[in-house]
């Protein structure tokens, strides 16, 4: 009788973990950066390639920088209320564009509405790597300090945007 009370045992502690599981929230996957400073890179920007931006310019401000490219259909479903932020001035946004053709991007924003102060080329991807992107669009909150205190793993939705991005970014600028 024992004998089957340790493989049963066994199964139900199985099932429990595969039930907690299937619960959880994949865009819930906290971050390893939350709470470290933000990876530093130098890159040519979209609109200037010639020129580059680097992190380091923005110390002592907080800001947003969204990771978008053109190819992606999510980053199409957020945009619009990135440009409603950004025309409310409330936190720049920079937008890191990744894995993406010039020309696309470029045309992209011409045809939707250019939401950021500045966007960023990341034609090959490393500096996403740096900062853990699992998928476009992410969004990262960035303190005066230069730390990472928030990603938004997805698009942005007015949810997200009014119940923890707006809030964290007005208490971050006091």
């Amino acid at each position: 009788m024992t004998r089957f009370l340790v493989p049963l045992g066994i199964f139900i502690v199985l099932v429990a973990f595969l039930a907690i599981g299937l619960n959880l929230n994949p865009r819930e996957v906290p971050s390893p950066l939350v709470g470290k400073p933000a990876p530093a890179f130098e890159l040519p920007q979209l609109h200037k390639p010639d020129e580059k931006f680097a992190p380091r310019e923005m110390q002592g401000k907080v800001w947003l920088l969204n990771v978008w490219a053109s190819w992606c259909a999510s980053c199409r479903q957020e945009h619009p209320l990135l440009v409603d932020l950004s025309e409310s001035k409330i936190v720049p946004i920079y937008g890191l564009n990744y894995k993406d053709q010039r020309e696309d991007a470029l045309r992209w924003l011409k045809q939707l509405g250019d939401p950021y102060v500045m966007s960023i080329s990341d034609a090959e991807g490393r500096t996403g790597i740096d900062y853990g992107v699992y998928g476009v669009p992410e969004t990262y909150v960035i303190d005066k300090a230069g730390v990472i205190r928030y990603k938004q793993i997805g698009p942005v939705t007015r949810e997200a945007l009014d119940g923890k991005i707006l809030p964290l970014v007005k208490e971050l600028q006091k």
